[in-house]
């Protein structure tokens, strides 16, 4: 290694996709087919989209329908020995420094995201913000309040330091979100642990004590840990495991255009009316 060079480092962070879609092709990237387990083509045989599959060596596939992108998390967490780890989406990134008309040639590359971590230990988007909603509010009104409560009591049982950011995160008006985010191995090992042993139990009191929901509304627990991920980063700024300048904020950008006046209305419905989220927009 050449005097004042870094070496590289081992960087891999997950495509969460259930269909064909155009990828990156750095190979810092690794398309990764979630719920894949149980899949089948028109003639019976399994379902290949030409990725890696999340139901193979030590996985949580078949939970996909209602984990969502944690299936994928979880695949990476046990079969991806890398010293960096994280999520993406099929159609939502984290933004690299390029500008181009094509949005994928503005996805964040192996060599940026290399710079980031020679100063950083997390990566994770930019807040999102619900301005005149709370975490707890928001989910409440398009959601079901009693799974924020359940966890509240799990964690109170399983990790009682984790309460007061618990309480302090359910609070705020904004957050990280959509479960992406790119950690330090020993980091994400921590993050992983911590999280499924909540959902493992969350799923053991309230997953067959549901009242009747749409398929929409089933996929509760990778919203939950949406939020619950701003509890689990407060309590390590907090208690002094990472420090605020640890966390790097990224922009994210979608690949596909988001039809924001049916959000809009349906934010309006679910906090005037009460009415729960029905669809992803």
């Amino acid at each position: 290694m050449e005097e004042g060079k870094l070496s590289k480092k081992d960087i891999k962070i997950v495509i969460a996709a259930h269909k064909p879609y155009r990828m990156p092709e750095d190979t810092m990237y690794v398309p990764l087919h979630v719920g894949a387990e149980g899949k089948k083509n028109p003639d019976g045989t399994p379902l290949d989209l030409g990725y890696q599959k999340d139901n193979e060596g030590d996985n949580i596939s078949a939970k996909n329908p209602n984990y969502c992108e944690l299936t994928g998390i979880y695949y990476a967490w046990k079969n991806i020995p890398a010293e960096y780890l994280g999520l993406v989406h099929y159609r939502r990134y984290f933004k690299g420094k390029n500008k181009s008309k094509d949005p994928f040639a503005c996805i964040v590359t192996e060599p940026e995201m290399e710079k980031i971590f020679e100063t950083h230990r997390i990566v994770v988007p930019k807040k999102r913000k619900y301005y005149i909603e709370t975490l707890y509010s928001h989910y409440a009104h398009t959601h079901y309040a009693e799974h924020l409560d359940c966890v509240r009591e799990i964690i109170g049982e399983q990790c009682p330091d984790y309460l007061n950011s618990y309480d302090k995160v359910i609070k705020q008006t904004s957050g990280y979100m959509f479960n992406m985010m790119v950690m330090e191995r020993a980091l994400f090992d921590s993050y992983c642990a911590w999280l499924f042993a909540i959902l493992f139990e969350l799923e053991k009191r309230v997953g067959e004590k549901q009242p009747e929901m749409s398929a929409f509304q089933s996929r509760f627990y990778g919203r939950v840990s949406e939020i619950i991920f701003n509890v689990w980063l407060d309590y390590q700024i907090q208690s002094g495991q990472i420090s605020q300048k640890d966390v790097k904020e990224l922009p994210f950008i979608y690949m596909e255009k988001i039809n924001w006046f049916r959000k809009g209305i349906s934010f309006l419905k679910a906090k005037v009316f009460h009415k729960k989220y029905d669809s992803s927009f």
